[in-house]
């Protein structure tokens, strides 16, 4: 008797970056600089070009063309990892094919994505012009780089480590907004964004979206670059660092996008780029975000948090009547909405397209005039309660091997003993487990997100 085994098929595809007027080779995937890809010039101006280098620019492009690539390929349907082929014109070749560069590049994106990447770098034909010289608008030298966007996390830990290092911190705009910098007690903060887009939305490319983590690092690390900053603050809480790596879906691959092992080796990548040492660093990484938010609530303009979105789904999902609300549903609403509990705090009606918790069904939790009700609405819903729910269960005594695997490798990331990450995990994953249980029953017996959980087996 023949055995054979199932052998997962891998997606390959091929992307070559080109210069303006210039054709990818045959069989490829173009992504064409100044037509395809736009920098703003307001936005490159953000960042502190008395030491335009480049490097800077060809950086951006490089980061551009993963988040291309990753959202342009999609994954096979059985299986994870695809092969991606990609050629980026840069200035100056010879350093990023340097065996430390683009090594330390490699291990980074396969890591985090999970796939096969072979990068090549070819010599640029024309010279892009460096930005015009104006005064530094980023102070110099600053301690340390934040993520900024329009999420709770970033505003909460911004307000919160903004009480002791004021203008030595520098926000780095990575949310939807291009336009707002971050204003406290009246005065504008040091600020900058990500410089470019891109001009037309990919459709039916992939969801999954692992490199975008690389590119908001890549962003801070310019940015710290530039500053001479010492640190890059990630501001997630454990459950958005951690959680997503150590609760799986399916066959997917664990998501690394916040987790300390991922900023370890972009660490060493951003090092062998610059020369310049930066350090990752997760001030609220044992804390939960009702924790953050609770200690951020008390603050005088902590009540910005009430202006923060944290949906992760596009305006597809999260629209009504030509309002961008949130979904109320996916992983990052649900916990957005206990954390808001667990803070002894409260949003105004409104805010969400599935507002009532309460409800007994899904379809009655959904306001009655959004347009887009269907079947994988509900699917994604389930998933984001599910994923909650499961972190939950890491708590419990069955889970301690599982736990304590992955307490071992982030410890070794951090630098800290395998039994200090064990710990802080634990405590970490308990209280979660407490504020989650606390949620659902609050929701009462008849809400549909208790009917989905463990609390009704």
């Amino acid at each position: 008797m023949t055995i054979t085994c199932y052998k997962p098929k891998i997606s390959e595809r091929a992307v070559d970056v080109v210069e303006a007027g210039r054709r990818p080779r045959k069989g490829r995937i173009g992504l064409e600089l100044n037509r395809d890809l736009e920098f703003s010039t307001d936005a490159l101006r953000s960042f502190a070009f008395a030491r335009w280098e480049p490097m800077i620019y060809d950086a951006m492009v490089v980061a551009a063309a993963v988040e291309f690539s990753d959202r342009a390929i999609k994954r096979p349907a059985r299986g994870w990892p695809r092969k991606i082929e990609l050629r980026i014109p840069v200035h100056d070749p010879m350093r990023w094919s340097d065996t430390s560069v683009s090594g330390s590049l490699h291990e980074v994106l396969g890591f985090l994505t999970g796939d096969l990447w072979e990068i090549e770098f070819v010599k640029r034909a024309k010279t892009e012009p460096s930005p015009a010289q104006e005064c530094l608008q980023i102070p110099r030298p600053t301690k340390a780089v934040i993520a900024y966007s329009d999420g709770m996390d970033s505003r909460a830990v911004a307000g919160l480590l903004g009480k002791t290092l004021g203008k030595e911190l520098v926000r780095v705009r990575v949310g939807a907004k291009a336009s707002g910098k971050p204003v406290v007690d009246g005065r504008l903060q040091p600020f900058t964004r990500v410089p470019y887009k891109f001009k037309s939305a990919l459709t039916n490319g992939e969801t999954t979206a692992r490199s975008r983590g690389f590119k908001f690092a890549l962003i801070s690390g310019l940015a710290a670059y530039l500053t001479n900053a010492s640190d890059i603050l990630i501001p997630e809480s454990g459950q958005g660092a951690i959680g997503p790596a150590l609760v799986t879906v399916n066959h997917g691959y664990p998501d690394y996008r916040n987790h300390p092992r991922f900023t370890r080796l972009m660490s060493r990548f951003l090092n062998a780029l610059t020369g310049h040492a930066v350090e990752f660093k997760f001030p609220r990484l044992w804390n939960t975000k009702g924790e953050t938010l609770r200690e951020f609530a008390a603050m005088p303009e902590g009540d910005s948090w009430r202006d923060t979105k944290s949906c992760w789904r596009d305006s597809r999902w999260s629209a009504l009547n030509k309002r961008k609300l949130q979904c109320g549903v996916c992983a990052a609403c649900m916990l957005r909405r206990m954390s808001v509990h667990a803070a002894g705090l409260s949003e105004e009606p409104g805010k969400y397209i599935c507002e009532d918790l309460r409800a007994p069904t899904f379809a009655e939790a959904i306001h009655p005039d959004f347009q887009r009700k269907s079947a994988a609405f509900e699917q994604y819903a389930i998933a984001g309660t599910l994923h909650l729910d499961h972190m939950a269960d890491m708590a419990e005594e069955d889970a301690r091997p599982t736990v304590r695997r992955h307490a071992v490798l982030t410890g070794m990331a951090l630098g800290l003993s395998a039994e200090d990450a064990e710990e802080n995990l634990i405590g970490m994953l308990e209280r979660h487990a407490a504020e989650w249980n606390s949620f659902v029953n609050d929701l009462g017996a008849r809400s549909f997100i208790r009917k989905w959980t463990r609390a009704s087996q």
